[in-house]
């Protein structure tokens, strides 16, 4: 067993009425802090940061594809799990994480430096902070799945990701705030500060969450891992093709929403942030939606019925770049709202379904591929996209009665992506799925007949 078992730190949670783990408030407000963090680090903020150092797209694709990239570590550090347990491996993690922040807050203050030589460190420590989260991050899920009984595992990621979108959302619009209509470095030094307050703060909850055992069997074998045979389980497989179609057409989706209204767009820092607010409002949308309801469908018409809603917003968004729909901010903030709805449904689904096709028998290296492929991909692809936007330049021309340029073609080719994305989300394997025609049947009739029927009364 290891050390944090040997040092008496591993308790059996109890579960309260409902059916959640004692304990589950401290995971739900460490998400709450946690987002509160990373989302002026990897989100929106750092984006316009790393712009205003003169970062080209190549580069804006590498800011947010980095944690994603990094995760990658995971592979290596999976078999150290069972060593060193569960909430052990990840405090550390986190906490080594929230140096690099208080070192990404110095930056902007370092005025004496050129712009080239603050983003070069900026990167750096973009790097060092997403290892750290990659190398750490292998035992979350395994915790999680261990510690929240399969009854309650799609309810606990619904609330969670409600909370985490909630807390994105305030993110946003501090960071607006303090960004101000003309944002200097010394504002951006406040936005980044902040997020080390906020590291340090959810660090305080995720040292109260009960640790669990790590069961026997994940941690007995000693050989060499047969990674090729685990990605090749079918369900398991299915599931990967799919995340690696999703990766190719989110990653990087919110990097390059952010370059447009700030380029192609003309707002300002704080508009900007504002609009992309509105995004986690749509994520807080999703608990209406998935609430009290993934456990009876399932997964399977979750990720269908959001594969569709990033095809319709992508294609949006191509109109919008495309000068075929105009009228202001109208446009950009729905397709936000429905950008962030996808988001947060994708999250909740996706991961619910890995813990209900995972076999426990090697539950870690199973894990550790899920997180890979999904993170690697999704870190690949803004690059990918990034490169693709340098290539075009400034190119531009009219067919069928839309603006082509750079901005355009790339949402243009994700819209292509989702759909790709949707058939691989009609051919899953998922135990006592329910149907697509079922989940809307219940969105759009059911539900507005009761709530007319509360409304109106019988």
């Amino acid at each position: 067993m290891g050390a944090g078992l040997r040092e008496g730190a591993v308790m059996e949670p109890g579960r309260s009425a409902a059916g959640m783990p004692s304990g589950i408030a401290n995971a739900y407000a460490f998400s709450v802090f946690n987002a509160l963090s990373f989302q002026m680090v990897l989100g929106g903020p750092m984006v316009l940061y790393a712009k205003s150092l003169g970062a080209s797209a190549t580069v804006l694709g590498l800011v947010t594809g980095l944690m994603p990239i990094m995760t990658v570590a995971q592979l290596p550090a999976a078999r150290f799990i069972p060593r060193v347990g569960y909430k052990r491996f990840v405090v550390g993690g986190w906490t080594t994480r929230v140096m690099f922040i208080v070192g990404m807050a110095m930056v902007p203050g370092a005025t004496w430096l050129n712009e080239g030589s603050r983003l070069a460190l900026v990167m750096a420590l973009l790097f060092a902070f997403n290892l750290s989260r990659g190398i750490s991050s292998c035992a979350w899920l395994p915790w999680i799945t261990q510690w929240v009984p399969a009854t309650v595992r799609g309810r606990y990621l619904t609330v969670d990701q409600a909370f985490v979108n909630g807390a994105s959302a305030t993110a946003f619009v501090l960071a607006a705030v303090l960004l101000g209509p003309s944002a200097g470095p010394w504002r951006y030094a406040l936005v980044f500060g902040f997020s080390a307050a906020a590291g340090f703060a959810s660090l305080v909850f995720l040292r109260r969450m009960p640790d669990v055992p790590v069961p026997p069997e994940e941690g007995g074998g000693k050989g060499e891992v047969p990674w090729g045979a685990l990605a090749a389980h079918p369900p398991f497989r299915r599931l990967l093709e799919l995340n690696v179609a999703w990766s190719l057409a989110f990653g990087g989706l919110t990097t390059f929403i952010v370059s447009f209204l700030k380029s192609g767009g003309g707002m300002g820092e704080r508009a900007v942030l504002m609009v992309m607010s509105l995004s986690f409002a749509g994520g807080l949308a999703s608990y209406a939606v998935a609430a009290g309801r993934m456990e009876r469908v399932g997964s399977k018409p979750v990720l269908g019925l959001t594969m569709a809603l990033g095809m319709a917003s992508t294609l949006g968004w191509m109109l919008v770049a495309g000068g075929v729909m105009g009228g202001g901010a109208w446009w950009p903030c729905l397709l936000a709202f429905v950008v962030g709805l996808c988001n947060a449904l994708f999250s909740v689904a996706n991961n619910r379904l890995a813990m209900v096709i995972v076999p426990a028998m090697g539950r870690n290296h199973f894990f550790a591929i899920f997180a890979v492929v999904w993170q690697l991909t999704l870190g690949m692809s803004p690059v990918l996209w990034g490169i693709l936007l340098d290539a075009m330049g400034e190119r531009s021309g009219a067919w069928l009665g839309v603006g082509w340029n750079r901005y355009s073609v790339f949402f243009g080719l994700a819209a292509a992506a989702f759909g790709w994305a949707f058939h691989l989300a009609r051919r899953l394997e998922e135990p006592k799925a329910g149907t697509a025609d079922a989940l809307l049947r219940e969105l759009l009739v059911q539900n507005p007949q009761r709530w007319l029927v509360r409304l109106f009364g019988r």
